[in-house]
């Protein structure tokens, strides 16, 4: 999906490359500046930051507003609908008891060796259709249960849940970040889907069961006492009927498949024709395969499990406000990318980078990382260095542009420190001192990040 189309035309800049690059560069601090120091929200740290690179690259304060608007727009049509959709697939699966039917289903199969590794894939299963924070939400519970029942470590669960979450988070449509970068870049999605899970597995067994074993010995931290008598009973307390382990898993599923199922057919059959290509081309559509979960969730989740219209309708309205604020940062990252485009500093940076010689796929790493260590925000990052890479993506080939993305999401997560608010929500959950948590949260952030950009790097060497 592009965003690079605009109702009107495009602005014409008059500055220099040596204005363009020092307006990037101001711009970004001042949006690094305004969240670090003045703690001004995102969204309007963005606008104010791009509406300054305009007119500090020689657009008329008029067109550089214009412009911010029209990449608002364009990205709230292409990304928003997609961030709604998963909102209310998140919740419904939330509130009808489906997260908890995965969890205790895959803990009541498993030995106390295979823990980790099952928290490790519980943490990617709640945090493929949810947004991080309420899959850390819905997490924490499981996490501290889990641990005091098993016997083991807390940080022999709590990471390898943490990093199968983070790296869903990061890598893998349809969280926002991935959504906006493959909708800045132009990468297929279906494919970015694809390559984003297949590093994704690697990424989250080393920073996750592996990392685990060192985490436990630098921070011996004991179980906090929580959730004693909450949910001990498996949550049979629950007036409501839980979908299946096998329900649950469809409704997560059935958007990835049919994305991939698109993605593979015009990879392998590019010529095909017929009255099921067209299906699989509509159903495949992110914005259909997200509605499609959607409707099944209402179905098989909620009315099923006998939730009434009337509750049905309460979990959808109540999944959006808590996105309103990711809605607002994501729009406002492609309006700060549309700037870029329009003063056409983008394709100077990009020149830049091309004679450089260094891989682009390193370059977005450490400007999404840099621009995550600075503001403590995954979204802001990825939302930045996608908007400065997109000229870049112009060049490349289909499978080049979702590693963009992936190399993007990849440093996105780098080093949650003091300055993200995850990272006190998990300290405190917790019970970890600061410097426990920089030992295992922040570290672990580090590892999954380097991982997934080792990944990312050996996959471009077959692609």
């Amino acid at each position: 999906m592009h965003l690079l189309a605009a109702a009107t035309a495009a602005p014409t800049p008059s500055g220099t490359d040596a204005q363009l690059i020092i307006a990037a560069l101001a711009g970004i601090v001042v949006i690094v500046g305004l969240i670090t120091w003045l703690k001004v929200h995102p969204f309007l740290a963005l606008l104010l930051g791009a509406v300054g690179v305009g007119i500090g690259a020689g657009l008329a304060p008029g067109d550089a507003v214009t412009s911010f608007g029209t990449g608002f727009g364009s990205t709230m049509t292409s990304v928003g609908i997609l961030i709604g959709l998963g909102a209310m697939f998140g919740k419904l699966l939330s509130d009808s008891g489906g997260a908890d039917r995965i969890v205790d289903t895959l803990i009541s199969r498993s030995s106390q060796k295979a823990l980790p590794w099952v928290m490790a894939l519980i943490g990617a299963l709640i945090g493929l259709p949810m947004f991080f924070e309420v899959g850390l939400v819905l997490l924490i519970p499981v996490i501290v249960l889990v641990a005091r029942r098993s016997g083991l470590p807390l940080m022999r669960i709590a990471i390898p849940a943490l990093a199968g979450l983070s790296a869903m988070h990061a890598l893998v449509p349809p969280h926002p970040g991935p959504l906006l970068a493959v909708s800045t870049v132009g990468a297929d999605l279906g494919l970015t889907l694809g390559l984003g899970v297949l590093v994704a597995v690697p990424t989250v067994i080393v920073a996750g069961p592996l990392f685990s074993t060192l985490a436990a010995r630098w921070a011996p931290v004991p179980v906090p006492d929580l959730f004693v008598s909450k949910e001990e009973d498996g949550g049979e307390g629950s007036v409501r009927k839980r979908p299946s382990f096998a329900n649950a898993l469809v409704g997560i599923l059935l958007p990835v498949v049919l994305m991939l199922a698109r993605s593979i057919r015009e990879a392998a059959l590019p010529a095909a024709t017929g009255a099921w290509v067209d299906l699989l081309e509509f159903l495949g559509t992110p914005m259909v395969a997200l509605t499609v979960a959607v409707l099944y969730a209402m179905v098989f989740y909620a009315r099923a499990g006998g939730m009434d219209k009337a509750a049905v309708s309460k979990t959808l309205g109540s999944s959006l406000p808590d996105v309103a604020g990711i809605l607002l940062i994501v729009g406002a990252g492609g309006g700060f990318k549309q700037v870029l485009i329009d003063t056409g500093i983008g394709t100077v940076i990009g020149d830049a980078v091309s004679e450089s010689g260094v891989s682009v796929l390193l370059v977005a790493w450490v400007v999404a990382a840099l621009v995550r260590v600075a503001t403590g925000s995954a979204t802001v990052a990825t939302v930045t260095a996608a908007g400065i890479m997109a000229p870049l993506a112009a060049d490349m080939s289909t499978p080049e542009a979702s590693l963009l993305v992936l190399a993007i999401g990849a440093g996105s997560v780098f080093l949650s420190h003091v300055n993200d608010a995850g990272f006190w929500l998990i300290k405190e959950y917790l019970g970890t001192t600061v410097g426990q948590n920089f030992r295992t949260w922040s570290l672990m952030e580090c590892v999954l990040s380097l991982t997934a950009l080792a990944g990312v790097m050996l996959a471009s060497v077959f692609i």
